[in-house]
């Protein structure tokens, strides 16, 4: 095999005093910047991307509309999204979209925030470099000051008890999450669904949530209201037959990946008949392999049979002739689901399967949609009910595919509760605490890393600033009003009133993050910047500068 080399973009080379210069390959078609040139060019990148999400911020924050190259459009104001559709070209500004996206696979809400903070963070870092002060202290600053800010949320953070049949408070932190998503019209019902999917499937004594286990199927139709939770799994088949019965009580389940059809040589062959005769032997033969394989789940005991493979017409009239309901071309996930919630085992050989390997469902019944022939199969009252599905409706498909993605951000957070216990109060009531935490441990700091913190104390007002804004209030009268608050009465649950109930107290307005979702964007976000300070030298093609 040819070894393929990537030609190098650059030489040292050194002149007769033995001075290293370096030599750039076709450079006319390059361009280089070195130092604060550099600095700021990556800066910019990075906050024109973070701009963007700007306005999306919030429960009163827009949507943004994005059409692929395929003509599929997206509307959403989930940041994540929106940044991962985004054709980003600058190397630096993909920087941004990698940090919505661990935010993402982290904690799976707080996308926006995470890149608002990022941007305004990179803002105060130009303004520090104006000033003439070298990166790598700004970005000790900042690290100093993440830290400050995060044992601060760890001194304002609220514990709650998870008691069993106390679901209030993991109720109102869906709640809140929802608020900012399409589905807030209904986040009373949504966080109901979130909230009894994920204890549904956890472990509150080893607190531990397994998502995997909860699956969200969909079918355009309806309202958003009736969007429901299944104790079960909805598979979007329908019974192989049209004639077999719609609905199943106390069934019997066969979970099998093998396929009814006759056996197949696995060498070359040629089969030559030359007579009826021949012709019947050979279908008799086949029906026989057809008998045989329908008697063998009949005698293991089941009343349905789920297939991962497909059969032909021949054996769905056999089935259907020895009252055998069977459901065909069901995916693996599926398959692992309908295992782990009917207690069955999936079964590789009609040979192994017998009575103790069969899954039981209460109800299996097979539903239709409106006037098409849309149809799905609910398999209800299942004797393990560790797996569950959200059955999502809409009007469209755009709309499903974004409550989808607003019940995962709810799921998300719900799970990160029973995991760590501990909530902070929204409304940017803990960025305006940390902010002002930050900006009094600064003038206790002899040094240019007190300028550094105090820019960071000034970047952690940027989201209640854009809460603020897209909420249609006045964005710096709000905020200063609030910080006199929060230093006057030092109450660190002061935030801001974007739903207009006439209370800056979130404790009051039931608006509660998770401290960990808090704590990973202060994180991530210093990160990221502090990666951004360390580049000075940039060499990119010209039409990309």
């Amino acid at each position: 095999l040819a070894q393929v080399h990537q030609q190098p973009t650059m030489s040292l080379t050194f002149d007769e005093f033995g001075r290293p210069y370096i030599i750039l390959k076709e450079q006319e078609q390059k361009q280089r910047l070195k130092g604060l040139d550099a600095l700021k060019s990556n800066i910019r990148a990075a906050r024109a991307l973070a701009s963007s999400l700007r306005t999306s911020l919030g429960p009163r924050g827009m949507d943004k509309i994005m059409i692929s190259p395929d003509g599929d459009v997206t509307v959403t104001n989930d940041g994540a999204t929106i940044m991962d559709q985004m054709d980003v070209k600058h190397k630096i500004a993909k920087l941004m979209v990698e940090l919505s996206k661990s935010q993402d696979d982290e904690i799976g809400d707080g996308t926006t925030g995470v890149v608002v903070l990022a941007g305004s963070l990179l803002e105060q870092a130009e303004n520090l470099l104006d000033k003439g002060i070298h990166a790598r202290k700004i970005a000790d600053g900042f690290e100093r000051a993440c830290k400050v800010a995060t044992q601060h949320l760890d001194s304002i953070c609220a514990t709650v008890e998870l008691k069993e049949g106390d679901r209030k408070m993991l109720h109102d932190v869906a709640k809140t999450t929802l608020s900012s998503k399409i589905v807030n019209r209904a986040h009373d019902h949504f966080a109901s669904i979130c909230v009894d999917a994920v204890l549904a499937v956890a472990d509150i004594e080893r607190r531990d949530v397994n998502l995997d286990l909860i699956k969200i199927e969909s079918k355009v139709g309806g309202q958003m209201e009736d969007t429901m939770l299944v104790n079960g799994i909805v598979l979007d088949k329908d019974f192989s037959h049209p004639q077999m019965p719609k609905e199943l009580s106390d069934a019997k389940i066969a979970i099998l990946t093998c396929p009814f059809e006759p056996p197949k040589p696995k060498t070359k062959h040629t089969l030559s008949i030359d007579s009826a005769e021949k012709y019947e032997k050979l279908y008799e033969q086949e029906q026989e392999y057809f008998r045989d394989m329908v008697v063998k789940v009949k005698e293991s005991g089941a009343s349905l049979a789920i297939c991962q493979w497909g059969f032909d017409d021949e054996a769905n009239h056999l089935l259907l002739h020895h009252e055998l309901p069977a459901i065909r071309w069901v995916g693996g996930v599926e398959l692992e689901l309908i295992a782990i919630a009917t207690g069955g085992r999936i079964v590789p050989r009609f040979s192994e399967l017998d009575s103790a390997k069969l899954g039981k469902a209460g109800n299996v019944r097979e539903v239709g949609f409106g006037t098409t022939k849309d149809r799905m199969i609910f398999i209800e009252d299942c004797s393990n009910s560790k797996a569950v599905t959200v059955f999502v409706r809409g009007g469209n498909k755009m709309v499903i595919e974004e409550i989808k993605r607003s019940v995962h951000d709810a799921l998300c957070i719900v799970r990160n509760l029973v995991k760590d216990n501990r909530i902070i109060y929204g409304g940017g009531a803990a960025e305006i605490a940390c902010s002002l935490k930050v900006s009094k441990v600064a003038d206790e700091i002899v040094g240019l890393e007190q300028h550094a913190m105090r820019g960071f104390a000034d970047a952690l007002e940027a989201v209640p600033l854009a809460l603020a804004e897209n909420s249609g209030l006045a964005p710096i009268d709000s905020l200063a009003e609030v910080r006199s608050r929060q230093l006057a009465e030092n109450n660190p649950y002061l935030g801001i009133d974007c739903m207009d109930t006439g209370s800056n107290d979130m404790r009051e307005q039931l608006v509660f993050e998770t401290l960990q979702s808090k704590k990973s964007q202060l994180f991530l976000a210093t990160q990221m910047v502090k990666m951004i300070l360390k580049i000075d030298d940039l060499i990119e093609p010209k039409q990309n500068i």
